[in-house]
């Protein structure tokens, strides 16, 4: 088999309880969000530490990669894993029917790699036969774990019936679980949001449903789909989800950027891990310092990685999707990054902007050598990414 064929693999060793029965310790209640905990904030925490048995795997932290469209294939998954403490990583959602049907597209999306494990593969889609079909092709091509979405907000999925639509049908969204559950024996996750608006929160409700039906685990994100990816994070909501299940661990997910976040997250939640996945573009050390962190390591929390391991990072990236991808497609992909990176990478803006229009990868290294050069010299700490614009050419801006 090739790097980018689907991968037979050896399941970890089953641990014991769901929860790992990981050591644990005391901590000081932390509410910093969204701006790295001083080491003195950051005492041993209360909450379980270390390995966590999620269906039968033994995953070694309890920080995962999120699925995020456009984002988390398998070059990026590889990239990260790299740098350190990554738990699990999840691909990218992958339409159910294309990928049955072989769609390059949708098999390019649960490509793997030696390296890129363990792993889940996310499908999304609005009939049962598709994700039935999607969830037996994957389990014959030795993929250890199959993750149903019916969390995203997208209009073109949830117009389809898929993502978090299928949360509106309580009813049909059991019969799904249950179905794709019955049809393979891998274990089985959902991805949720709290529910379709906040006249609708059905996420506790279903969560309680789904253990009942088999599957392996739940993951939360704190937003209505309503919200999209707007407003605060509900902790609280979250927390009603881990009531509603018995010992199937239930995963956080939403506005993680910082170990304090994710420290957060759990100490208000009780959720047995947590699911970054933008936190993770705009900072790609985030899984490393978390493992850190729970070593002891404070000065780890907030270290800023050195030049050379920056510009490796970004370097090793472009390689491994050009890898993949070839030439063309690896430079449409990649410039997307580019804002998210540029500012964590400590790429001046001038050269944040070519990395969003080059087409070539003498261009890309052309640009790195000058990020090399200037490397530091950036004026704005604000990631591209997160600042608004208006749509129109800039002269209107």
């Amino acid at each position: 088999m090739t790097d980018f064929e689907p991968a037979l693999s050896t399941r970890a060793a089953d641990g014991g309880a769901s929860d790992g029965g990981a050591t644990q310790g005391r901590v000081a209640p932390d509410g910093a969000t969204h701006g790295n905990a001083t080491a003195a904030s950051l005492a041993p925490p209360s909450f379980a530490l270390g390995p966590l048995v999620l269906g039968g795997r033994t995953l070694a932290t309890r920080y995962f990669l999120a699925p995020l469209a456009g984002y988390t294939h398998l070059s990026f998954r590889r990239v990260i894993r790299r740098l350190g403490g990554v738990g699990l990583a999840t691909t990218d959602l992958v339409q159910a029917s294309h990928l049955v049907s072989g769609t390059p597209w949708a098999r390019k999306l649960v490509a793997t790699h030696a390296s890129d494990n363990p792993l889940t593969v996310q499908i999304f889609g609005g009939e049962l036969r598709h994700l039935v079909a999607a969830a037996r092709w994957l389990e014959d091509h030795g993929y250890e774990a199959i993750d149903i979405n019916m969390g995203c907000p997208m209009a073109k999925l949830t117009g389809s019936g898929g993502g978090a639509r299928l949360m509106c049908d309580g009813d049909g969204a059991c019969r799904l679980v249950a179905e794709v559950v019955g049809a393979v024996k891998v274990p089985v996750t959902v991805k949720m949001r709290l529910g379709w608006d906040r006249s609708r929160l059905t996420a506790p409700l279903l969560a309680e449903e789904f253990e009942q039906l088999g599957v392996a685990g739940i993951t939360i994100h704190g937003r209505t789909r309503q919200q999209g990816f707007t407003g605060g994070v509900d902790l609280d909501g979250i927390a009603q989800v881990v009531a509603a299940v018995k010992s199937i661990p239930v995963v956080g997910n939403g506005d993680v950027r910082t170990v304090a976040d994710a420290w957060r997250m759990r100490q208000v939640t009780g959720c047995a891990a947590v699911a970054i996945g933008r936190g993770a573009l705009l900072d790609p050390w985030i899984f490393r310092r978390l493992a850190r962190a729970e070593a002891g390591d404070w000065q780890a929390v907030n270290a800023t990685p050195p030049a050379d391991e920056q510009i490796d990072f970004l370097r090793s990236h472009f390689e491994l999707m050009a890898e993949q991808h070839g030439e063309g497609l690896a430079t449409q992909t990649f410039r997307k990054f580019a804002a998210w990176y540029g500012a964590r990478l400590g790429i001046p803006e001038d050269l944040e902007d070519r990395l969003r229009r080059f087409e070539t990868c003498a261009e890309f290294a052309e640009i790195v050598s000058e990020i090399t050069a200037r490397h530091g010299t950036r004026q704005r700490p604000i990631p591209t990414a997160l600042i608004r614009v208006p749509n129109g050419p800039n002269e209107h801006w």
